[in-house]
C-alpha cells in the first residue's frame, strides 16, 4: 500500500539529512585533496638555473637558446626556447618572429648575445634579423613554478614589421593530440587534422623567405595563405586535464592567440603568438608561462636491448636508463617464455651501476650465461621488456626489408607497385636543365660564377632521365650519397655474394614489381640503378655533380607520389606556364643539375665507378666498360690539378684520393694506384686512425706482406680507441653529438670492426660488431625501439620519408636515430616524423646497412 504523508515526509527529511552528509563529506574530501596539493605545490621545487644553464623542477625544464637557428636549414624545431616537460621536449621556438606561422625556410633570427644571470636567476638573448636590421632581447627569468618572458626593444618595429612580428612559443601537436585547451575559461579541442580558417592577403604584405625563394606556388604568386587563429584572449591552459602536459600562459597588456601551423604545412606545431606593439621601445611584452609539474615525478626506467635478439653465444648486456632522481634496484631478471605461455625466470643477475651521462643514470644487466634458444623478456623491478629471441639464427633475414623494399621504393625514373599499392609512377622524365650562375638554392645548393660545363643556365642537358636514388626523404639525386651507397652495395656483393632475388625490374618500360622475383640478383640491380645516373652524369655533362633537385621550393616539399612533383615533359621556353603542345610544356618545373666542380666528388665517382665495374662484368658489360672509362678519365683529369697543387689543399686532395687509387689498382692491377694509395694511406692514418682504417682493412688483400705488417700496430692502436668508447658513455659506441644522429658512423664502426677481425681476430674480436648492431637494433638511449622500420620486435613506424605525413615508414628503412640536444637531452620521436634529423632514411646509411649485415652473417658461418 502507498505510504502515509507522515512516513513520506519522514522518508524525505531521512533522504535529505543523508544528501547534506554526504555532501559534507564530499567538501570535505575536495578540501582535503585541495589542502594537499596546494601543500605539494608550496613545498614543490622551483624554477631555477642549475649547472648546465636552463631552468629545472621536478617534471620540468626549460631551455633558452641552448640551441641556435640553423643558418643552412633555418627552422629545425631544435632552437629558440624549449621545455621538456615530464621527459618528453613538448615546446620550442620561443623566439620573435616574423610570420603568424613560420615555415622551416622562412626568416630566423641570428642571436648574437646570451648572458645566465644565476643571481637574477635569468637568461637573457639578443637576437638579429639582419635583412631588416631588427633586434631584440628576450628575457627569461624564473619565477616561482615558472618563468616570466619579456621582450625589449631599443628601437621601434621597422613598419614592414608592424603587424607581422611577434613572440612565439610552439607546441608539438603530437603532445596534445586528444586533448583541449582553455582561453579566458572558454574550452577548445587541439585538433587531429588541421581545420581552422584561412585568408588570402596580398604578397605584399607577405615577410620575404631566404634568397627570395617561395613555398607557395607561382600559380598564386600575387596573394598569399593566412591561418586565422583558433582563438584568442589573455589566459590559455593547454591540456587542462592532463597534469604532465598542462601549460598556463599570462598575457600582460596584449592578446595571445592560439593558431595551428599545420594549415601551411604538415610539420607545422601549434603556436601561441602574441603580436609585438609599434612605435614602443623598452618593455614591449611580458608572459607569465608556467608548466604543471606532477609532484614527486620520475621518468619511467627505459630497459634498453636488442630487439632483433641475440645469437647464443654472443655477450647480452641490456643498459638500463633512470631519471637522475631514481633508486637504482640492485638486480633484474631474465624469464624465458615457455611454449605454453608460463614465465620462467632464468637468471636473476646483479646491476652494475654505469653512472651519469647526459642527464640519466645508467646500470647494466649482463645475461650472456644464459645460452639456451627461446622467447625472453627482462625484468626490472615492476617493469617488464616485450619479448626477443636468442637463436642461431636472428640476424639471418635482418637486411632483407632494406633491399627487397626500401631500395625499390627509392628508385628514380621508374615506376614502383607493391603488390596493390603503386608507391609512385614513372619520375622526373623531363630532367635536367643546367641550373643558373651566381645562386642560392636551398638545402645547401648553390651555384658560382660559371656552370663548368658547356650549357648555358636553364639550357637542357640530355640523356639524364635515367637510373639514381631519390636521396632521402626529398625527391632530389645526390651524387655524393650514390656514390657512397654504391661502394658498399659492391663491397657486400664481392665479399658475399647475396643472391636474394624480390624484385622485378624491366627498364624498357621503367618498372619495378617487388616481392615478384625476376631471375637476378636484386643487389646487382641496384648497384646498375645507381651507376646509370652517375655514368650519365660524366658522359652528357662531363663530370659528376653535386646533385639534381627541382628549382621551386613548393616543389621540394612535396610529399606523396614523385611522378606528380614536375608535370614530367621537358620545358620550352617558347611556351607559356602552364601550356603544352604534348611532348613539352612552357612549365619551368623542371629539376636543375647543380654542377660546380669538385675535385673530392670527382675522385669519389672515380671510386665508385671503378668498384662498379667490377660488380657488373657478366651482368651489364657495356655499362661495366662504361664505369671504368669514365674512373680513370675523371682520375686523369685531376691528375694535373694535384700535381700543379703546392698548396696546404694539396695534401687534402691527396688523401682524397684514396678511395679511388684503391678502387681502381683492384679493378685494373696497375702498380701506379697501388703506389699513389699507399703513399696516402699512412699519414691519414697518423692523424686519426679511426677515420682511415677503414679503407686500409679494405686494402690489405691486394697489398704487400710490409703493409699487412706495419697494419698491425695501427689496429692494436685503433683498439685502444674503441675501448675507450665504454668509458666515454654507457653503450661503448661512437655517439654523434651534431645535428644528425650518428647511426651511419656506428654502422661504418661495427664494419670496420668486421674487417679488423677477418685480419686481426687476436685483436678484434666478433663482439665489437656484434655492439654496433645491438645499438642500432634498441640498446641506446632515449627507447629501446630497433631503428630499423620492420626489423625487430618493435621498429621505426614513423620516419622522415616521402610519405612522412601519413605518419608512416617504407619498410627496411634505417634513421639517423638518437639527436642529442644541447646540453644533455637525448631524443628520438616516434611519433613526430618531421625531425630529419631523428628520422630521415638516406641511400648511403641503408647501404651501409646491408653490407655490416651480411658481414655480421659471415661472421657468424665462420664461427659455426
Amino acid at each position: 500500500m502507498p505510504g502515509t504523508n507522515e512516513t513520506r515526509t519522514e522518508r524525505s527529511h531521512a533522504q535529505s539529512m543523508k544528501r547534506d552528509i554526504l555532501k559534507k563529506a564530499a567538501i570535505a574530501v575536495f578540501s582535503l585533496a585541495c589542502f594537499l596539493w596546494v601543500s605539494n605545490e608550496l613545498f614543490a621545487q622551483e624554477l631555477k638555473l642549475n649547472k648546465q644553464g636552463y631552468f629545472e623542477e621536478t617534471g620540468v625544464n626549460i631551455l633558452v637558446f641552448s640551441s641556435q637557428y640553423n643558418g643552412m636549414f633555418f627552422d629545425e624545431k631544435t632552437a629558440g626556447i624549449e621545455m621538456i616537460h615530464h621527459g618528453v621536449r613538448t615546446a620550442t621556438g620561443g623566439a620573435v618572429r616574423l610570420q603568424n606561422t613560420p615555415e622551416q625556410w622562412d626568416l630566423v633570427p641570428r642571436m648574437i648575445d646570451r648572458k645566465v644571470d644565476a643571481k637574477d636567476n635569468s637568461i637573457e638573448v639578443t637576437m638579429r634579423y639582419d635583412q631588416f636590421d631588427f633586434d631584440s632581447r628576450v628575457k627569461v627569468t624564473g619565477k616561482g613554478k615558472g618563468v616570466e618572458i619579456s621582450v625589449y626593444l631599443d628601437k621601434p618595429l621597422p613598419e614592414k614589421l608592424i603587424g607581422n612580428a611577434g613572440f612565439h612559443i610552439e607546441f608539438l601537436p603530437a603532445s596534445y593530440f586528444g586533448k583541449s585547451y582553455m582561453m579566458d575559461g572558454k574550452p577548445g579541442d587541439f585538433p587531429l587534422y588541421p581545420s581552422g580558417s584561412t585568408k588570402i592577403e596580398p604578397i605584399s604584405k607577405k615577410i620575404p623567405q631566404f634568397a627570395g625563394h617561395s613555398t607557395f606556388d607561382d600559380r598564386g604568386r600575387n596573394e598569399f595563405i593566412v591561418p586565422g587563429p583558433l582563438a584568442t584572449g589573455k589566459t590559455i591552459v593547454l591540456a587542462p586535464e592532463d597534469p604532465e602536459r598542462m601549460v598556463k600562459i599570462q598575457a600582460q597588456d596584449t592578446d595571445l592567440m592560439l593558431f595551428d601551423g599545420r594549415n601551411l604545412a604538415q610539420n607545422g606545431w601549434f603556436i601561441v603568438e602574441s603580436k609585438l606593439p609599434a612605435h614602443k621601445t623598452g618593455k614591449v611584452l611580458t608572459w607569465h608561462m608556467e608548466p604543471h609539474s606532477v609532484a614527486n615525478w620520475k621518468r619511467k626506467p627505459v630497459i634498453a636491448f636488442s630487439q632483433v635478439g641475440y645469437q647464443p653465444n654472443q655477450e647480452k648486456v641490456a643498459v638500463i636508463e633512470l631519471d637522475k632522481h631514481d633508486t637504482p634496484l640492485k638486480t633484474a631478471s631474465l624469464y624465458q617464455v615457455t611454449p605454453d605461455g608460463q614465465y620462467v625466470e632464468k637468471l636473476k643477475a646483479d646491476l652494475t651501476d654505469w653512472g651519469l651521462y647526459t642527464r640519466y643514470n645508467y646500470l647494466k644487466v649482463n645475461f650472456s650465461s644464459v645460452k639456451d634458444p627461446g622467447v625472453y623478456f627482462i625484468r626490472y623491478g615492476n617493469q617488464k621488456t616485450n619479448t626477443f629471441s636468442i637463436a642461431s639464427n636472428v640476424y639471418q633475414d635482418i637486411w632483407h626489408p632494406t633491399l627487397d623494399v626500401w631500395f625499390p621504393v627509392q628508385m628514380d625514373h621508374m615506376e614502383v607497385n607493391e603488390a596493390y599499392r603503386v608507391w609512385h609512377g614513372v619520375p622526373f622524365l623531363d630532367d635536367c636543365l643546367q641550373a643558373p650562375t651566381n645562386h642560392v638554392h636551398f638545402d645547401g645548393y648553390r651555384m658560382g660564377d660559371t656552370t663548368d660545363t658547356k650549357y648555358k643556365p636553364l639550357e637542357r642537358i640530355p640523356g639524364m632521365a635515367i637510373g639514381g636514388w631519390f636521396d632521402a626523404g626529398d625527391f632530389d639525386i645526390q651524387t655524393g650519397s650514390h656514390c657512397h651507397a654504391v661502394l658498399s652495395l659492391v663491397d657486400a656483393w664481392e665479399r658475399f655474394k647475396p643472391e636474394r632475388d624480390e624484385t622485378y625490374v624491366d627498364r624498357t618500360t621503367r618498372y619495378v614489381d617487388i616481392h615478384r622475383p625476376d631471375g637476378k640478383a636484386d643487389i646487382l640491380q641496384q648497384i646498375e640503378q645507381g651507376t646509370l645516373n652517375m655514368v650519365a652524369q660524366v658522359k652528357n655533362i662531363g663530370h659528376p655533380v653535386r646533385g639534381i633537385v627541382v628549382p621551386h621550393l613548393h616543389q621540394y616539399h612535396h610529399l606523396g607520389d614523385a611522378s606528380t612533383e614536375t608535370d614530367n615533359l621537358p620545358y620550352n621556353p617558347n611556351l607559356k606556364p602552364y601550356q603544352s603542345d604534348g611532348k613539352s610544356s612552357g612549365t619551368l618545373d623542371d629539376r636543375w643539375a647543380f654542377t660546380t666542380r669538385n675535385p673530392f666528388l670527382d675522385y669519389y665517382t672515380a671510386a665508385a665507378l671503378a668498384a662498379a665495374n667490377r660488380a657488373l662484368k657478366g651482368y651489364n658489360d657495356t655499362l661495366a666498360d662504361q664505369c671504368l672509362f669514365y674512373a680513370k678519365q675523371l682520375w686523369n683529369e685531376n691528375e694535373n690539378r694535384v700535381q700543379k697543387d703546392t698548396s696546404r689543399l694539396a695534401r687534402f686532395r691527396r688523401s682524397m684520393k684514396l678511395s679511388a687509387a684503391l678502387q681502381l689498382y683492384i679493378t685494373t692491377k696497375e702498380p701506379g694506384y697501388a703506389k699513389e694509395f699507399k703513399d696516402a694511406i699512412w699519414p691519414v692514418l697518423d692523424r686519426s686512425v679511426s677515420m682511415g682504417l677503414t679503407a686500409a682493412l679494405q686494402a690489405y688483400p691486394y697489398m704487400d706482406k710490409p703493409y699487412q705488417e706495419k697494419l698491425r700496430d695501427y689496429v692494436i692502436r685503433y683498439k685502444k680507441e674503441c675501448d675507450s668508447l665504454s668509458v666515454d658513455n654507457p653503450y661503448g659506441v661512437p655517439l654523434a653529438k651534431g645535428g644528425w644522429g650518428g647511426n651511419g658512423r656506428i654502422i661504418n664502426w661495427a664494419t670496420t670492426n668486421y674487417y679488423a677481425h677477418q685480419l686481426f681476430p687476436d685483436i678484434i674480436s666478433p663482439e665489437y660488431v656484434y655492439k654496433g648492431l645491438n645499438y642500432i637494433f634498441g640498446c641506446h638511449p632515449y627507447s629501446n625501439i630497433s631503428f630499423v622500420s620492420s626489423v625487430g620486435t618493435v621498429s621505426k613506424k614513423i620516419t622522415y620519408g616521402n610519405n612522412r605525413a601519413d605518419f608512416s615508414f617504407i619498410a627496411g628503412g634505417v634513421v639517423p636515430g638518437i639527436l642529442f640536444l644541447k646540453p644533455d637531452f637525448p631524443e628520438n620521436k616516434e611519433d613526430w616524423p618531421f625531425f630529419w634529423g631523428e628520422n630521415e632514411v638516406t641511400v648511403g646509411i641503408c647501404a651501409d646497412y646491408i653490407l655490416l649485415s651480411t658481414a655480421l652473417n659471415d661472421m657468424i658461418s665462420r664461427q659455426q
